[in-house]
Order: C-alpha cells, then sequence, then structure tokens
C-alpha cells in the first residue's frame, strides 16, 4: 500500500548515469516533475511534450517530432533519449517512429516505459536494452546492469520496503545513542567495522560515516575497520566518477579503507563478499551505511544508517533499536561532488569536541 517508486523516473536516473545529453518525457507536463527538477542540478537537460486532452484523443506523435526538433536546436546535444510515460503507453504512441521521423543528426533513441510495469528497476532495465540497441553501451555491461538491477529488485522484495503491505514512515532514534555507542567501544579500546553498501550518488553522504568513525578512532583510541562498494573500475560512467570523487576525498582527510568490495550499483550482489571481509576484522561493533539489508548478516546489536523512512520503520520492526536516518539525503547528493555530513557523523564528532 506505501507508495514505491516509479518506473519512468528510474529510467530516467539511468539515463543520467549514461550521460546522455537531453531526455524528452512523453507525456503531461507534471509527470516526473521533481526527479527532472534534480536530474537537471546533474547537467541533463529535460523536456517534456505536455501532453494534453487533446493529444490523449488525437495522438502526440507530431508534437513528440516538434519537441525533438526543438530540443536539438536548443541544446545541440550528441545523445538525446526519449521516455514514455502511462499516457503515451495508454495511447499507444510509436515513439520509435517519432524519432525517426525527426531526422535528427544527433544519436536519438526511446525508452517504452511507463508506470505501470511494476518494479521501478523494470524502467532501469528499459533504460539499458535501449542505450544497448543505440550503441551507447556494449553487451557485456548491459547485461551486467541487467544482473544488478534484477538482484536489487529480488533483494527488496525479500528483506526491503516492497517486501511489506504498508510501511509508515518514521523519524527514529536520535542519533546521539548511536555515536555514543561507537565513542563508548573505541575508548574502551575496542575495535568498530564501518560499512558501506551504498547506492549510486547517495555514497556521497554515507560516506561520511566512515570519515566520522576514522576521526574518532584518532581521537579516542581503539581500532576500526573500513570498507565500502567504491570500485572506480565498475560502473555506468557518471557512476565510477562518484567513486572516483569520493575515494579521492577520502584519501585527502587521511581515511584508509581496508576493503574495497564492488562499486556503487553493486550493493545487491556482494554482501556475501563484504560479509567475508567484515567477519575476519574481529571487530567489537558494526556500522552498516547505506542500505544496511544488502549486508546478509546484519542483526539487532548493529548500528544502521539510512536515508529512507519507511526503511527505517522496516529495520525498527525487525527489533534493530540502533537504526538512524538520514532523511532526505538523495536532495542533498544531487549536483554535489564532495562528501556531504551526515547528522550521525556530525553527532559524533560534536562528542569529541565536547571531550567524550
Amino acid at each position: 500500500m506505501h507508495p514505491r517508486p516509479n518506473p519512468i523516473v528510474a529510467a530516467l536516473y539511468t539515463l543520467r548515469d549514461l550521460d546522455v545529453d537531453v531526455v524528452v518525457i512523453h507525456g503531461p507536463a507534471g509527470c516526473g516533475f521533481m526527479a527532472s527538477r534534480m536530474i537537471e542540478e546533474a547537467g541533463v537537460r529535460v523536456v517534456t511534450t505536455s501532453m494534453g486532452e487533446n493529444e490523449l484523443i488525437f495522438g502526440a506523435s507530431d508534437r513528440l517530432v516538434s519537441t525533438l526538433r526543438d530540443a536539438e536546436f536548443r541544446f545541440r546535444p550528441d545523445t538525446m533519449a526519449v521516455i514514455g510515460t502511462c499516457a503515451s503507453m495508454i495511447i499507444g504512441e510509436d515513439m520509435g517512429s517519432a524519432v525517426r521521423r525527426a531526422g535528427l543528426s544527433c544519436k536519438a533513441f526511446p525508452v517504452d516505459c511507463h508506470g505501470c510495469m511494476g518494479n521501478n528497476t523494470e524502467g532501469a532495465v528499459r533504460a539499458i536494452n535501449s542505450a544497448e540497441a543505440a550503441g551507447l553501451l556494449d553487451p557485456a555491461e548491459a547485461n551486467r546492469q541487467r544482473i544488478v538491477l534484477r538482484a536489487a529488485t529480488d533483494m527488496e522484495h525479500r528483506c526491503g520496503m516492497a517486501g511489506k503491505d504498508y510501511l509508515s514512515p518514521v523519524s527514529g532514534p536520535t542519533k546521539l545513542k548511536v555515536a555514543r555507542r561507537i565513542a563508548d567501544t573505541l575508548s574502551e579500546g575496542g575495535r568498530v567495522a564501518a560499512v558501506m553498501l551504498a547506492k549510486k550518488e547517495l555514497a556521497y553522504r554515507f560516506a561520511d560515516v566512515l570519515a566520522a568513525v576514522d576521526e574518532a578512532r584518532d581521537s579516542l583510541g581503539g581500532s576500526t575497520f573500513l570498507a565500502a562498494n567504491l570500485d572506480e573500475t565498475v560502473g555506468l560512467p557518471r557512476i565510477r566518477g562518484y567513486a572516483r570523487d569520493i575515494n579521492r576525498e577520502l584519501s585527502s582527510r587521511g581515511v584508509v579503507l581496508d576493503a574495497t568490495v564492488g562499486g556503487l550499483d553493486e550493493y545487491a550482489v556482494v554482501g556475501d563478499r563484504m560479509t567475508r571481509a567484515v567477519e575476519g576484522s574481529g571487530a567489537d561493533l558494526l556500522v552498516l551505511a547505506g542500505i544496511p539489508h544488502a549486508y546478509p548478516g546484519m542483526g539487532p546489536e548493529d548500528i544502521l544508517v539510512t536515508d529512507q523512512p519507511r526503511q527505517l520503520a522496516n529495520y525498527l520492526s525487525m527489533g534493530c533499536g540502533y537504526a538512524v536516518g538520514e532523511i532526505s539525503s538523495h536532495s542533498l547528493v544531487m549536483n554535489t561532488r564532495r562528501i556531504v555530513p551526515t547528522e550521525t557523523g556530525d553527532t559524533l564528532r560534536d562528542l569529541l569536541r565536547d571531550g567524550f
């Protein structure tokens, strides 16, 4: 019953990750409005055919052709994609025919998706398939993308929000509770394992948890084991760039990862590898940041840091009393190239400044 992510928006974000220059949403002006604003902050032009009642009755292919030509004239893109919507699907629009009729000089291709496809990842898979057909993506990477997307879907149905009928969003416990637990463990000479399994740009936020734990160790003693899915060689072009940014900044702060396990789109498939790495670290306390349920060994005594208020409710319902939420993280990381401080990290830093 609770709202779930939309396949249209998933396709839109995937096209951003492919560094497509312009995306045309073939539907009403308001379709994907909030996501489009954030995508444009990331440097992708998003326009709409603004379908109205007349187009729903008489068809909108002429309007799509006109919008495509106008977008090419205005923005001079190298690549342009057209995303379908519920409206264009219902009236049976042939977007491929309209793209061909537009006679564009840039590489343009349609992504045939709509909001009634089911899992949001189906929109991303359609975008991958279309990009592969257009020659933007080699078959090996396209196949890897399909594997990780479907693994993410399976994981969410198995232990995430998609597997629950209704979750009411919550704000959760205060960050002070978990910050004190980290500080207590380190000050007593214990070992804290801080693990990030994050999705794409959200890593700019959750990497701060690793940095804060590292700072606490320097101040309080004890030892740490730091691990993250920050492999710079894996993923679509923009995603690899995120990993490079974060690794570079962590290094500049003197933060050294003990293990790099997978890329920023592989959170759903590297959990077992991450678990094996952590189990050998001898940690007294485990901190999981990003998508904690991607870590198979997640337990009630672990500290969990997520960004979703409904996911936070899910963790709390599972008896994970040390789960906290970094709410609104997605809006904070759009168009950034630097690590964004978390409330959890800053609370831990406040304890250090106050002479914990």
